[in-house]
């Protein structure tokens, strides 16, 4: 048998074959060089391009009473819907890409924060926004929190996870209309699903810290512009083939001309049905959420992390969408990463991403997985401000509710 595989090395036809291969190295070489330089050079401008554009990390510091709807937020997140890319020279050679938002909220040893990361350029835009809809929040531009904190695995430890939906993009979460936030009712009264997340942020012991990275992108149809040879529709045609698919299992009914027929459905199927419809008329983005918890090796806590995952479960629904992890930084058996030196490196690098605020785009690009799409009011729902029914005693607010100066005071 070995005899025989090295006999095929010697024979006539293998010898022909490579010198036919090689004749043709004018054809297929310069494709393959070609092809390499290509993605060094798009890679090389991008980096070039991100890197100049910079960006600020804003605080927002929440007043003591706020009511307002979480839909209030839905119109800042539109603001942040940049799909634009410039002209085939930008993209091509100066290496502009879609521009992109980080939405986080953070403990810093139970001291719970919100922020939102901007490019330079949207830093006014963003401001306007806000104060727009919630004119007594205050925005401080802030030094960048992760660069204060260093993972040396010689003395912290670190956890780190990336989400994703448990179905597909068509269903959407369980968001704040459901819970019947959309109606500002009294506060004593109000279910908002992000309290769970926050008492779990404010509980945290003085050395722990937890950070919650949620990157988004303006989602749109694909085409050369996005280096794409081959033309990628928009979400939409997904979310309209999944609810034709649910409406047809029904014998009585049909889905015609983007409309269904409810007769013959089910109370279950009807709410996830006017749900993907609702949704289908908001503004989508491409989504990544990350979280990582780090601590001293000595106070490290173990139990943080299920505390950490199980805060997500209130934006979910066994009939609608959900989150769970995607990644984690871990293996399940021991032979699967002997020595340990696999898990730190994942260790390393999610921590970097994270202070990148990585992943849309190199260095990060679609690390550990792509994106999945939320929509404005998905998003307003993992992220808004809470009012007084988040009692969490450490969350990040103002001494006091601003007001107006008089109209009469002297110039």
């Amino acid at each position: 048998m070995i005899d025989a595989f090295f006999s095929l090395f010697h024979s006539e036809l293998f010898s022909q074959t490579i010198g036919f291969f090689f004749s043709f190295t004018w054809l297929w070489l310069p494709i393959i060089l070609g092809s390499a330089f290509f993605q060094t050079w798009i890679r090389y401008t991008r980096a070039k391009y991100i890197k100049g554009e910079g960006g600020y990390l804003l605080e927002l510091r929440l007043p003591k009473e706020l009511s307002k709807s979480p839909a209030a937020m839905e119109i800042v997140f539109e603001a942040m819907s940049q799909p634009g890319v410039g002209s085939y020279l930008d993209v091509y050679l100066k290496g502009r890409v879609r521009a992109w938002f980080s939405l986080e909220i953070v403990s810093l040893g139970g001291q719970v924060s919100f922020f939102v990361w901007t490019q330079k350029k949207f830093k006014n835009l963003i401001e306007a926004q806000i104060y727009s809809q919630f004119p007594s929040i205050e925005i401080h531009e802030v030094p960048d929190y992760t660069m204060e904190t260093y993972f040396d695995p010689e003395t912290h430890s670190l956890w780190g996870m990336q989400m994703k939906l448990t179905k597909a993009d068509a269903y959407p979460i369980k968001t704040y209309i459901d819970y019947g936030l959309h109606k500002d009712p009294d506060e004593e009264f109000k279910i908002d699903p992000i309290t769970p997340l926050l008492e779990f942020l404010g509980s945290l012991k003085p050395a722990d810290q937890v950070w919650i990275q949620i990157l988004v992108q303006a989602h749109k149809k694909e085409s050369m512009k996005d280096l794409r040879v081959k033309e990628k529709p928009d979400w939409k045609k997904d979310v309209e083939k999944e609810m034709k698919e649910i409406v047809e299992k029904q014998s009585l009914v049909k889905f015609e001309e983007g409309k269904a027929t409810m007769q013959g459905l089910t109370d279950v199927q009807k709410e996830i049905l006017n749900s993907m419809q609702r949704n289908l008329g908001k503004t989508a983005f491409e989504t990544m959420i990350r979280g990582i918890y780090i601590a001293p090796s000595d106070a490290y806590n173990s139990g943080v992390i299920s505390s950490f995952t199980s805060a997500f479960k209130a934006f979910g629904s066994p009939t609608l969408n959900g989150f769970a992890p995607k990644f984690t930084t871990g293996f399940d058996y021991p032979w699967q990463d002997f020595g340990g030196r696999r898990v730190l490196t994942q260790k390393k690098k999610i921590f970097d991403a994270y202070r990148r605020r990585s992943f849309f785009h190199p260095p990060y690009r679609n690390f550990k997985g792509k994106p999945f799409i939320l929509t404005t009011e998905e998003l307003a729902t993992l992220f808004h401000f809470p009012g007084s029914v988040a009692a969490t005693p450490t969350l990040t607010r103002t001494p006091s509710k601003k007001a107006e100066a008089p109209s009469n005071l002297p110039i």
